[in-house]
């Protein structure tokens, strides 16, 4: 029986005899021995998708010198942010139990933003340095944002949402099916020996997935990628040769530099925007199976804390030297697997990911993972990414208005990915910003949501559910100041 069970139910909780039983409630503490053990289990679950990232960056912009140190601080700064999220730094903070990770949202952005100085013919530091820079920027919209989160229901829609989402998981899997097919600066790119190696990644990961072990299922992209490695090292194609690194890693505050240019930070921005809907939809869920408030006071001031500190931790990164972070939405499957929803395992995960972090022969280690693994790997992920956009859109009540804002954003957004030359004609500036799909169907989107009028229910709706965030709002502010 849960422990959560002792503690008085909010408004909108689920009993735990409902959907899921907990053995450990939010607040509840367990014994050192089991909190290790399921804070394992969350590690193995969002390792490998707190690390790619940094990866694919790092290889695609041609970093590798400093992929040690960008994979550490990748698991430190993840580290931080989970703690500050089960803590609950004065206003900052979810308080659930909730990792915080790398976001594969921001990849296609980053990697523009990077291009962009690369093609300037700038070094190694000053891309790292211009990505830093437009990440930091766009950590404060979220921070922002988090204090409107109530207010935003005719921006941030459904549709909105699920065409960013989407468009971020179709945009990127150019980048898995290259690494797949050898790299970007492969000789034999397609080669039959890369393919091979990125079929047995993509396939091992497939098959896990159609188990019913929850434990298989958490781990096929790890187990996958293992598979992938063993096959590549017995066939040749694992380069062993790791670069010598230091024994510790010492985080250093703004180690590149920061650097800044309009063009690269708005697709970021937009990015961020999207990526406050994403983690209120993930505290949501976290909420959900961790028998807590899905309504009300309490949960608004959980999601409007949990949205500043995802801008928070995002701050963190790029002071720290890592990439932007959101809230990992499969360590929820990890919470119903081992009934274990104390936001107190978050600390054994924070502790464990500094400690990762802290060695950089890790991240060495991990840079002589062959491309067509990685691909393989990420093919899945980008997939997914694009699935779970389509998914939003699928829950959506779609009228004629949303199926045409869809029809044009998708439009503009794919085109100019499939015809770059449509962007020739315009300023420097322009050509960057339009070159970008995201940026492109984000802000079709987000205006095309402003202009075209709603019909008289689809107003009707929304003003109900302005209505609704305006008491909930008046009824936390009061609690606040009690």
């Amino acid at each position: 029986m849960s422990k959560n069970n002792q503690l008085d139910q909010q408004p909108g909780q689920e009993s735990s005899n409902d959907k899921n039983e907990l053995i450990y409630g939010l607040n509840d503490r367990p014994e050192p021995h089991k909190a290790l053990f399921a804070a394992f289990q969350h590690i193995l679950a969002s390792f490998v998708g707190i690390t790619t990232p940094a990866l694919i960056i790092g290889g695609v912009l041609g970093l590798g010198e400093h992929l040690p140190y960008l994979i550490s601080m990748a698991l430190i700064v993840s580290g931080v942010g989970t703690f500050i999220q089960a803590k609950r730094v004065g206003p900052i903070g979810s308080g659930l139990l909730c990792v915080q990770g790398t976001s594969f949202a921001f990849l296609s952005a980053v990697l523009a933003a990077g291009f962009l100085v690369k093609n300037r013919g700038g070094s190694s530091e000053d891309i790292l340095a211009m990505i830093f820079g437009v990440c930091l920027c766009s950590a404060f919209i979220e921070i922002i944002l988090s204090r409107f989160m109530h207010k935003l229901g005719r921006i941030i829609t459904p549709v909105v949402t699920g065409i960013v989402i989407t468009t971020i998981g179709l945009s990127l899997i150019k980048v898995g099916m290259t690494d797949l097919a050898g790299g970007f600066n492969a000789q034999d790119k397609g080669a039959l020996h890369y393919l091979a190696i990125g079929g047995i990644t993509l396939s091992t990961i497939i098959l896990l997935n159609r188990f019913s072990n929850q434990t298989l299922r958490l781990s096929a992209i790890m187990i996958g990628m293992v598979v992938g490695y063993i096959s590549a090292a017995f066939m040749g194609m694992v380069n062993y040769d790791i670069a010598e690194v230091a024994l510790i890693t010492i985080p250093t505050p703004f180690k590149y530099g920061l650097d800044f240019d309009i063009a690269a930070f708005i697709p970021v921005a937009i990015i961020s925007v999207v990526t406050a809907i994403e983690t209120t939809g993930d505290l949501t869920a976290n909420s959900m199976v961790s028998n807590e408030p899905v309504k009300g006071p309490v949960y608004m001031r959980r999601i409007k804390a949990g949205v500043l500190g995802d801008g928070t931790n995002s701050t963190i990164a790029a002071i720290m030297g890592s990439f932007p972070m959101s809230t990992f939405s499969q360590n929820n499957g990890v919470i119903q697997l081992t009934g274990v929803a104390s936001r107190y395992v978050a600390f054994y995960i924070a502790g464990l990911f500094v400690l990762l972090g802290m060695f950089p022969i890790i991240g060495a280690f991990l840079q002589t993972m062959p491309k067509p693994v990685l691909g393989g790997a990420t093919l899945v992920m980008f997939g997914t990414v694009a699935a779970a956009g389509i998914r939003i859109l699928a829950t959506a009540e779609l009228g004629r208005r949303d199926l045409l804002i869809m029809a044009v954003s998708f439009g503009l957004g794919l085109g100019v990915t499939a015809v770059p030359e449509v962007t020739s004609s315009m300023p420097p500036l322009l050509k960057s910003l339009m070159g970008s799909s995201v940026t492109v169907a984000g802000l079709s989107a987000i205006f095309m949501s402003l202009l075209l009028p709603m019909s008289k229910r689809e107003e009707e709706k929304n003003e109900a559910a302005e209505k609704q965030a305006e008491i909930e709002a008046e009824v936390l502010e009061k609690a606040e100041k009690a």
